[in-house]
Protein backbone atom coordinates (compact mmCIF):
# COMPACT_ATOMS: atom_id res chain seq x y z
CA UNK A 1 0.00 0.00 0.00
CA UNK A 2 1.58 3.63 -0.66
CA UNK A 3 1.49 6.29 1.85
CA UNK A 4 1.92 10.16 1.95
CA UNK A 5 3.19 11.32 4.75
CA UNK A 6 2.27 14.62 6.01
CA UNK A 7 3.93 16.96 8.47
CA UNK A 8 2.65 20.54 10.34
CA UNK A 9 5.63 22.82 12.00
CA UNK A 10 2.65 25.37 12.31
CA UNK A 11 0.82 23.45 15.41
CA UNK A 12 0.01 24.28 18.35
CA UNK A 13 -0.39 28.08 17.13
CA UNK A 14 -2.25 26.55 14.33
CA UNK A 15 -4.37 23.79 16.21
CA UNK A 16 -3.83 20.68 14.61
CA UNK A 17 -7.32 19.91 14.15
CA UNK A 18 -6.94 21.74 10.84
CA UNK A 19 -4.38 19.95 9.84
CA UNK A 20 -6.29 16.65 10.29
CA UNK A 21 -9.16 18.00 8.17
CA UNK A 22 -6.44 18.42 5.27
CA UNK A 23 -5.32 14.93 5.67
CA UNK A 24 -8.87 13.26 5.90
CA UNK A 25 -9.29 15.22 2.52
CA UNK A 26 -5.99 13.56 1.34
CA UNK A 27 -7.14 10.20 2.95
CA UNK A 28 -10.69 10.33 1.03
CA UNK A 29 -9.50 11.28 -1.78
CA UNK A 30 -6.59 8.81 -3.03
CA UNK A 31 -8.54 6.23 -1.87
CA UNK A 32 -5.87 3.18 -1.45
CA UNK A 33 -3.21 5.65 -0.85
CA UNK A 34 -2.21 5.51 3.32
CA UNK A 35 -2.01 9.12 4.67
CA UNK A 36 -0.53 9.75 8.28
CA UNK A 37 0.48 12.84 9.61
CA UNK A 38 3.04 14.01 12.58
CA UNK A 39 3.56 17.48 14.16
CA UNK A 40 7.09 18.90 14.80
CA UNK A 41 6.11 21.35 17.26
CA UNK A 42 9.41 22.48 18.49
CA UNK A 43 10.18 25.11 15.20
CA UNK A 44 8.09 26.41 12.66
CA UNK A 45 10.00 24.67 10.14
CA UNK A 46 13.52 22.54 9.23
CA UNK A 47 15.98 24.81 10.83
CA UNK A 48 19.29 26.37 8.44
CA UNK A 49 21.99 24.06 8.01
CA UNK A 50 19.90 21.35 9.94
CA UNK A 51 17.86 18.41 9.71
CA UNK A 52 14.92 17.81 7.32
CA UNK A 53 12.57 15.14 6.84
CA UNK A 54 11.99 15.60 3.14
CA UNK A 55 15.11 14.95 1.87
CA UNK A 56 15.60 11.60 3.74
CA UNK A 57 11.34 10.67 2.35
CA UNK A 58 10.74 10.24 6.15
CA UNK A 59 8.31 13.18 4.82
CA UNK A 60 5.93 13.75 1.84
CA UNK A 61 3.91 17.43 2.45
CA UNK A 62 4.81 19.89 4.50
CA UNK A 63 3.10 23.02 6.40
CA UNK A 64 5.77 25.51 7.40
CA UNK A 65 6.92 29.07 7.67
CA UNK A 66 8.45 30.51 4.73
CA UNK A 67 12.14 31.19 5.95
CA UNK A 68 12.84 27.48 6.11
CA UNK A 69 11.31 26.64 2.22
CA UNK A 70 13.44 29.51 1.49
CA UNK A 71 16.45 27.25 3.15
CA UNK A 72 15.23 24.19 1.55
CA UNK A 73 14.99 25.74 -2.35
CA UNK A 74 18.39 27.11 -1.81
CA UNK A 75 20.23 23.68 -1.44
CA UNK A 76 22.12 22.68 -4.01
CA UNK A 77 19.16 19.65 -4.85
CA UNK A 78 16.19 21.03 -3.28
CA UNK A 79 14.07 18.23 -1.47
CA UNK A 80 10.74 20.41 -1.70
CA UNK A 81 8.54 22.21 -4.07
CA UNK A 82 5.46 24.24 -3.72
CA UNK A 83 2.18 22.36 -3.83
CA UNK A 84 0.59 24.66 -6.43
CA UNK A 85 -2.10 25.24 -3.42
CA UNK A 86 -2.20 27.59 -0.60
CA UNK A 87 -4.97 27.98 2.17
CA UNK A 88 -6.52 31.79 2.43
CA UNK A 89 -8.06 32.86 5.44
CA UNK A 90 -11.20 34.86 6.55
CA UNK A 91 -9.55 38.68 7.16
CA UNK A 92 -11.15 41.17 5.12
CA UNK A 93 -7.53 42.54 4.71
CA UNK A 94 -6.14 39.74 2.47
CA UNK A 95 -9.24 40.55 0.07
CA UNK A 96 -9.27 37.12 -0.81
CA UNK A 97 -5.26 36.35 -1.56
CA UNK A 98 -3.17 33.52 -0.04
CA UNK A 99 -1.85 36.38 2.33
CA UNK A 100 -1.51 37.09 5.61
CA UNK A 101 0.10 39.73 8.24
CA UNK A 102 1.82 40.20 11.40
CA UNK A 103 0.05 42.02 14.21
CA UNK A 104 2.10 43.52 16.96
CA UNK A 105 0.09 42.84 20.23
CA UNK A 106 0.60 44.58 23.84
CA UNK A 107 -1.42 44.49 26.75
CA UNK A 108 -4.39 46.91 26.53
CA UNK A 109 -3.45 48.04 29.84
CA UNK A 110 -0.10 48.98 29.28
CA UNK A 111 2.22 51.79 28.67
CA UNK A 112 2.77 50.19 25.08
CA UNK A 113 1.12 52.32 22.24
CA UNK A 114 3.38 52.35 19.25
CA UNK A 115 6.85 50.28 18.41
CA UNK A 116 8.86 53.32 19.23
CA UNK A 117 7.63 52.47 22.95
CA UNK A 118 9.35 49.45 23.11
CA UNK A 119 12.63 50.79 23.29
CA UNK A 120 14.60 49.30 26.73
CA UNK A 121 11.49 46.40 26.92
CA UNK A 122 10.83 43.03 26.62
CA UNK A 123 9.93 41.13 23.33
CA UNK A 124 8.65 37.59 22.77
CA UNK A 125 9.65 35.70 19.59
CA UNK A 126 8.17 32.23 18.89
CA UNK A 127 11.32 30.67 17.29
CA UNK A 128 14.12 31.82 14.40
CA UNK A 129 12.51 29.72 11.88
CA UNK A 130 8.98 31.79 11.80
CA UNK A 131 8.50 35.08 9.54
CA UNK A 132 5.81 36.55 11.25
CA UNK A 133 7.42 36.08 14.90
CA UNK A 134 10.83 36.46 14.33
CA UNK A 135 12.26 37.80 10.53
CA UNK A 136 9.54 39.90 10.12
CA UNK A 137 10.92 42.28 13.77
CA UNK A 138 14.32 41.93 11.71
CA UNK A 139 12.94 43.77 8.96
CA UNK A 140 11.38 46.45 11.30
CA UNK A 141 14.51 46.78 13.14
CA UNK A 142 16.97 47.43 10.02
CA UNK A 143 13.97 50.06 8.84
CA UNK A 144 14.40 51.86 11.82
CA UNK A 145 18.32 51.75 11.78
CA UNK A 146 18.38 49.63 15.36
CA UNK A 147 20.61 46.69 16.39
CA UNK A 148 19.86 44.41 19.05
CA UNK A 149 20.44 47.18 21.58
CA UNK A 150 16.70 48.50 21.44
CA UNK A 151 15.16 45.62 23.68
CA UNK A 152 15.87 45.22 26.97
CA UNK A 153 15.66 41.41 26.37
CA UNK A 154 14.15 39.19 23.78
CA UNK A 155 12.42 36.23 24.83
CA UNK A 156 12.29 32.77 23.00
CA UNK A 157 8.47 31.86 23.76
CA UNK A 158 8.27 28.41 21.48
CA UNK A 159 5.04 29.16 19.83
CA UNK A 160 2.78 31.95 19.34
CA UNK A 161 0.79 31.02 21.95
CA UNK A 162 2.85 31.21 24.26
CA UNK A 163 4.00 34.83 23.39
CA UNK A 164 0.36 36.06 24.42
CA UNK A 165 0.35 33.60 27.46
CA UNK A 166 3.77 35.84 28.35
CA UNK A 167 2.20 39.37 27.20
CA UNK A 168 -1.04 38.13 29.24
CA UNK A 169 0.95 37.73 32.32
CA UNK A 170 2.76 40.66 32.29
CA UNK A 171 6.46 38.73 31.56
CA UNK A 172 6.86 40.43 28.40
CA UNK A 173 5.80 43.63 26.52
CA UNK A 174 5.08 42.87 23.14
CA UNK A 175 5.15 40.03 20.13
CA UNK A 176 4.42 40.18 16.41
CA UNK A 177 1.46 37.94 16.29
CA UNK A 178 0.38 35.48 13.05
CA UNK A 179 -2.60 37.52 11.94
CA UNK A 180 -4.81 34.53 11.29
CA UNK A 181 -3.74 32.74 14.73
CA UNK A 182 -4.56 35.98 16.72
CA UNK A 183 -8.16 35.54 14.69
CA UNK A 184 -8.40 32.37 15.48
CA UNK A 185 -8.18 33.02 19.13
CA UNK A 186 -10.36 35.95 18.96
CA UNK A 187 -13.38 34.00 17.46
CA UNK A 188 -12.81 31.16 20.52
CA UNK A 189 -12.46 34.08 23.13
CA UNK A 190 -13.64 37.51 22.11
CA UNK A 191 -13.21 38.85 25.78
CA UNK A 192 -9.36 39.03 24.60
CA UNK A 193 -10.10 42.36 22.83
CA UNK A 194 -10.27 43.77 26.09
CA UNK A 195 -6.80 42.47 27.25
CA UNK A 196 -4.96 42.67 23.95
CA UNK A 197 -3.82 46.06 21.69
CA UNK A 198 -2.61 45.60 17.90
CA UNK A 199 0.08 48.30 18.11
CA UNK A 200 0.84 47.92 14.29
CA UNK A 201 0.49 45.66 11.39
CA UNK A 202 3.42 44.53 8.80
CA UNK A 203 2.63 42.77 5.64
CA UNK A 204 1.12 41.18 4.04
CA UNK A 205 3.13 38.46 3.27
CA UNK A 206 2.65 35.22 1.11
CA UNK A 207 0.77 32.94 3.28
CA UNK A 208 2.78 29.86 4.78
CA UNK A 209 3.63 27.39 1.64
CA UNK A 210 2.32 23.93 1.27
CA UNK A 211 4.98 21.85 -0.01
CA UNK A 212 5.60 18.69 -0.98
CA UNK A 213 8.82 16.51 -1.75
CA UNK A 214 10.22 17.29 -4.72
CA UNK A 215 10.69 13.19 -5.35
CA UNK A 216 7.18 12.84 -4.96
CA UNK A 217 5.81 10.78 -7.41
CA UNK A 218 3.71 13.41 -10.08
CA UNK A 219 0.70 12.06 -10.26
CA UNK A 220 0.06 11.92 -6.33
CA UNK A 221 1.38 15.87 -6.32
CA UNK A 222 -1.09 16.24 -8.96
CA UNK A 223 -4.35 14.58 -7.66
CA UNK A 224 -3.55 16.22 -4.32
CA UNK A 225 -3.33 19.84 -5.71
CA UNK A 226 -6.77 19.26 -7.87
CA UNK A 227 -8.41 17.79 -4.43
CA UNK A 228 -7.03 20.70 -2.24
CA UNK A 229 -8.32 23.69 -5.08
CA UNK A 230 -11.94 21.79 -4.72
CA UNK A 231 -11.86 21.53 -0.92
CA UNK A 232 -14.59 24.05 -0.17
CA UNK A 233 -16.98 22.06 -2.76
CA UNK A 234 -16.89 19.14 0.56
CA UNK A 235 -19.03 19.87 2.69
CA UNK A 236 -17.37 17.45 5.61
CA UNK A 237 -14.07 19.53 5.34
CA UNK A 238 -15.80 22.79 5.45
CA UNK A 239 -17.61 21.84 8.27
CA UNK A 240 -14.39 21.00 10.19
CA UNK A 241 -12.27 23.80 9.08
CA UNK A 242 -14.91 27.05 8.95
CA UNK A 243 -13.86 27.26 12.89
CA UNK A 244 -10.42 28.45 12.11
CA UNK A 245 -11.51 31.01 9.42
CA UNK A 246 -10.06 28.69 6.59
CA UNK A 247 -12.21 29.74 3.87
CA UNK A 248 -10.24 27.74 0.94
CA UNK A 249 -7.32 26.83 -1.21
CA UNK A 250 -6.06 27.94 -4.62
CA UNK A 251 -3.69 28.15 -6.84
CA UNK A 252 -0.20 29.75 -6.42
CA UNK A 253 3.28 29.63 -7.93
CA UNK A 254 6.65 30.41 -7.05
CA UNK A 255 6.31 33.32 -8.69
CA UNK A 256 3.71 34.22 -5.68
CA UNK A 257 6.59 33.89 -2.79
CA UNK A 258 9.35 34.91 -4.90
CA UNK A 259 9.12 38.88 -3.16
CA UNK A 260 8.35 37.64 -0.03
CA UNK A 261 11.18 35.16 -0.14
CA UNK A 262 13.72 37.57 -0.96
CA UNK A 263 12.71 39.83 1.72
CA UNK A 264 13.75 37.29 3.88
CA UNK A 265 17.57 38.13 2.90
CA UNK A 266 16.93 41.91 3.10
CA UNK A 267 15.55 41.40 6.28
CA UNK A 268 18.82 39.31 7.80
CA UNK A 269 21.15 41.56 5.48
CA UNK A 270 19.23 44.84 6.78
CA UNK A 271 19.69 43.89 10.38
CA UNK A 272 23.39 42.66 10.60
CA UNK A 273 24.15 45.77 8.89
CA UNK A 274 23.05 48.27 11.88
CA UNK A 275 24.00 45.06 14.49
CA UNK A 276 27.93 44.60 15.50
CA UNK A 277 29.05 41.10 16.35
CA UNK A 278 28.44 42.35 20.23
CA UNK A 279 25.37 43.93 19.66
CA UNK A 280 23.22 40.50 18.84
CA UNK A 281 19.36 40.18 19.71
CA UNK A 282 19.87 39.44 23.38
CA UNK A 283 17.65 36.26 23.10
CA UNK A 284 16.32 33.45 26.57
CA UNK A 285 14.83 30.83 26.76
CA UNK A 286 10.56 31.51 28.35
Amino acid sequence: MRQLRFITYLSPSIPLALFEAVTDLARRALGSTRVSLVSETRVSGPEKGGYDPFSDGKADVGFLCSPSFAWLRGLARPPVELLGAAPVFEDGRARGRPVYFCDVVARRDGPVRSFGDLEGRSWAYNDACSLSGYHSLLGKLAEMGANGRFFGSLVHSGSHLKSLEAILCGEVDAAAIDSNVLGMLLREDPALRQSLRVIQTWGPFPIQPVVVRSALRQDLKERLRARLLEADSDPCFRDAVSRFGLRRFVPVSHADYSTGLSALGAYKAGFDRVSSPGHPLPATEA
